[in-house]
């Protein structure tokens, strides 16, 4: 079910859309990787960390259950489960990935696609004080 909000939102937006909504939910270690020259898959990967499978559960549907209820997004295909600790939410141009730090660390997606270039958040912390 994609509407006119998808094609008003091109896919680098939509990626770091769904960024934003991973952060909301505390995901660790968020990386969007722009894989448009090195894949024909799609445009970018959104990789995102969870602690438990709950916390899993809940970056996911922060996710999916924002962008259909927002935007009229769905995803065009939903893959992995919570017990596999791997979830893949497939946006066409945009494909989340959201998984348990021990299966990123065995699957190395960044490592994959290592030729990709890493779009970087806007937001710079704050360099830490000085105590003075």
């Amino acid at each position: 079910m994609f509407t006119q909000a998808v094609k008003d939102m091109d896919s680098r937006a939509l990626a770091r859309h769904c960024r934003e909504l991973a952060e909301n939910k505390k995901a660790e270690k968020i990386t969007i990787l722009d894989v448009r020259k090195v894949s024909d898959v799609t445009d970018y990967y959104v990789v995102a960390t969870g602690t438990s499978e709950p916390h899993l559960r809940a970056i996911v549907n922060e996710i999916a259950d924002t962008l259909k209820i927002e935007h009229g997004i769905v995803p065009s295909a939903r893959d992995g489960s919570l017990e596999t600790a791997w979830v893949v939410l497939d946006y066409f141009d945009v494909i989340v990935h959201v998984m348990r730090s021990d299966v990123r660390d065995h699957y190395k997606l960044e490592e994959l696609w290592g030729d990709a270039p890493r779009i970087r958040t806007r937001k710079q912390k704050a360099p830490p004080s000085n105590g003075a």
